[in-house]
């Protein structure tokens, strides 16, 4: 059984006690529900949504939260002295599937 999600603006396809990083998620506790499920095919039958696949969770756990690679943006003008350097590191949430269920 696998699925196709999207979160954060991105789409991943994911599969039970898959672990996988996605856009940073702001949540109380541990647990996260995933309901943007795009297509879902349980072994039998493939579920399309139109666009989300109705009663469709996929259910997640956040084990923790990580930095990117960094990525440097430098600019400059010739001849005028001028340079501009800047660094930025991505927050990413790691998050292990625990169960796709389709009701």
């Amino acid at each position: 059984m696998y699925a196709i999600i999207q979160t954060g603006g991105k789409q991943y396809q994911i599969e039970e006690e898959s672990i996988l990083d996605v856009e940073l998620l702001k949540s109380e506790d541990d647990k996260f529900e995933f309901n943007e499920v795009l297509l879902l095919n349980d072994g039998k039958k493939i579920h399309v949504g139109a666009p989300f696949v109705k009663n469709c969770k996929v259910k997640a756990e956040i084990i923790k939260e990580v930095k990117g690679p960094k990525v440097i943006a430098y600019k400059y003008k010739k001849r005028k002295n001028y340079r501009r350097k800047r660094g930025h590191r991505q927050k990413y949430s790691k998050v292990k599937i625990t169960k796709i269920e389709l009701s």
